[in-house]
């Protein structure tokens, strides 16, 4: 029996070395509604150690209702061979869609690889990194 009865996350957050620069990107990829943004006020004194101030970070909400944020911390690019976050993935509907993915983000600049069947776990990826270089994932059921 499980410890805690939870039905999935709620929301997560990646840090990031440039917020505006963060931001511009996942509103362009993603288009999401911001659903608390306080960026605007993240060199005032206090703001990037301050939780009710978001850290000077903005949180989208997902289509899904869950909440997917942004807080700038520093000046490190990420590294996925060290303890955290390997990646992160977002849901699309179908195998086509990563296709049109794959064809908006060439058609937008973004560097991307190969759309990937992973036959055993009966899904397919899309793969492409954001400005701190987090590995971000396009992931559709087969």
């Amino acid at each position: 029996m499980a410890l805690v009865e939870s039905s999935g996350f709620s929301h997560v957050r990646l840090t990031v070395t440039d917020i505006a620069r963060s931001k511009a990107f996942y509103d362009q990829v993603f288009g999401w509604p911001v659903a608390i943004d306080t960026s605007d006020s993240v060199d005032q004194p206090g703001v990037r150690d301050s939780p009710e101030q978001f850290y000077g970070g903005t949180v989208y909400q997902t289509p899904q209702g869950t909440l997917f944020g942004l807080r700038p911390v520093g000046d490190t690019n990420f590294d996925s061979e060290r303890t955290g976050l390997d990646h992160v993935s977002f849901a699309v509907s179908a195998r086509a869609d990563l296709d049109s993915a794959a064809t908006a983000l060439a058609g937008a600049g973004i560097t991307h690889g190969q759309v990937t069947e992973l036959t055993d776990a009966g899904i397919a990826i899309l793969s492409f990194q954001d400005p701190d270089d987090i590995n971000v994932e396009l992931t559709a059921p087969l």
